[in-house]
């Protein structure tokens, strides 16, 4: 099953950067304060290029982080397969990511405040290792619109994938029990004759 991020991660990513615009205008704005406990420092001076540095951040963060943000999601692809999850992503240099339904140890679904506003969700995949990523899980699908009822569906399956391992590991652990059983029968063996060797 394939799965695209709806257009409203869009919509979201446009919220994140006018978020951090914002932002930065309080900050800016925060900084008038500065010069008034200086009686050194010109006003005037100080606004004049505290701005001009505030509007050309702005403007480089909408160059640089629009086009390659849109690019990103377009880009983006989540498949469902019957023994593992592969998300594909990238720009220029594009990435598969495969993850084994016996590696994941659970689904953890993410909503923040845009999220909840936009009606979008996003299902972080947690691995026993979680090595390749310091955020505590190996990959996200993000943008999803169905995000509930998803959640749920890989939920069970990882539940069934997870009895799968069990009955597979089983016969496994019988086999190691058996084999200690039989090397205690040997040692057995091996002292009887050597204790006959002694009394001859």
């Amino acid at each position: 099953m394939e799965i695209r991020p709806d257009k409203k991660l869009i919509t979201k990513s446009w919220l994140i950067l006018i978020t951090v615009t914002l932002l930065i205008i309080v900050f800016v704005g925060i900084l008038h304060i500065i010069p008034t406990l200086d009686s050194e420092i010109d006003f005037d001076l100080f606004v004049y290029y505290i701005w001009r540095v505030a509007f050309c951040m702005i403007l480089v963060m909408f160059i640089i982080s629009a086009p390659i943000m849109i690019l990103w999601i377009k880009n983006l692809t989540f498949n469902i397969e019957q023994d593992k999850i592969v998300i594909q992503k990238g720009i220029l240099t594009k990435v598969k990511q495969n993850i084994p339904f016996r590696m994941i140890t659970d689904f953890m679904l993410h909503r923040s405040l845009y999220d909840r506003w936009l009606g979008i969700g996003t299902i972080k995949i947690q691995t026993a290792g979680q090595s390749q990523n310091s955020n505590g899980y190996e990959g996200k699908m993000s943008g999803l619109l169905n995000w509930d009822e998803l959640h749920e569906k890989l939920r069970t399956a990882l539940s069934g994938s997870e009895n799968n391992t069990v009955n597979i590991t089983k016969p496994v652990a019988e086999k190691t029990e058996a084999c200690e059983n039989i090397l205690a029968e040997l040692k057995k063996i091996s002292k009887i004759i050597e204790e006959r060797k002694d009394n001859k």
